[in-house]
């Protein structure tokens, strides 16, 4: 049978929050900003034909994206123990750049951390535990095996349109902690991804002044992490596996770059 029959009547969730200016983001992180270059009437052809078009300004850790495994050092040394000051110039990163990520294509698992309180939201600064992870495994009723990719889902999808909310100036935001990170290690897991700027919990009034989880996932383990999920309407059907396609844009040496997460659901 052909592949693509196994797909009828599947149904495709886009997980990627839409982007545009004055969108919720890291204060870490170049705005982003888009605008019409070229406006219809500009230039016309001779036979009456016209076309718009626009400049993106953008950083690579903007909306829903996939962190590299050279975005983060410690101590002076990124993954596998290579040094950073050896692999970065004006021109990017020689080594793990996220041209070198391998497009997942594979099992997504969604742990529901707020159905697991009751709520739809998780609090701001919430940190998600381990305890937190099996109890949302268990009630979903799945496993977790060696190369899934775990999205966890705190409900912070639905605080989009409030951005001062949703980037933590008001009380921080929920996400795992050091501990649920090498409960995820531990697992195997291939991607982790969520709904926040910084996938991790930031703390009431700290910000981004450390990134435990970061170094645990990307320098210690080799995890890639995705940010700025919109998870919302895969929380809504409730479904915790589906096939996941994962591809950001191969930008040469970046240390990030936006992608647009596919959840497709078998009917």
């Amino acid at each position: 049978m052909s592949l693509w029959r196994h797909l009828d009547d599947a149904k495709v969730v886009d997980l990627a929050q839409p982007m545009r200016t004055g969108m919720p983001q890291s204060p870490n992180h170049p705005r982003f900003r888009m605008v019409i270059e070229r406006r219809h009437g500009d230039m016309v052809r001779e036979d009456g034909g016209s076309a718009a078009n626009e400049v993106i300004l953008t950083g690579g850790h903007v909306g829903t994206h996939v962190d590299a495994l050279g975005h983060v050092s410690q101590d002076g040394y990124v993954y596998g123990e290579v040094e950073a000051a050896g692999i970065q110039s004006h021109q990017g990163l020689s080594k793990y750049g996220i041209e070198t990520f391998t497009p997942y294509v594979g099992r997504g698992v969604l742990l529901d951390v707020a159905a697991v309180h009751g709520v739809e939201v998780l609090p701001p600064g919430y940190e998600v535990t381990p305890d937190d992870l099996e109890a949302a495994r268990r009630r979903a009723g799945v496993d977790i095996h060696p190369g899934d990719a775990v999205l966890v889902g705190t409900g912070w999808s639905r605080q989009w349109d409030r951005p001062s909310l949703f980037v933590g100036d008001e009380g921080g935001v929920p996400g795992p902690g050091p501990d649920a990170a090498r409960w995820l290690v531990d697992h195997g897991v291939a991607v982790a991804g969520g709904e926040t700027i910084a996938f991790e919990r930031i703390a009431p009034g700290r910000g981004h002044a450390t990134l435990p989880v970061h170094r645990i996932l990307l320098v210690e383990a080799g995890v890639h992490i995705v940010e700025t999920m919109r998870l919302t309407e895969l929380l809504d059907l409730g479904r915790p596996e589906f096939l996941l396609v994962l591809n950001p844009l191969p930008v040469v040496g970046a240390t990030g770059a936006p992608v647009r997460p596919l959840a497709v659901l078998a009917a």
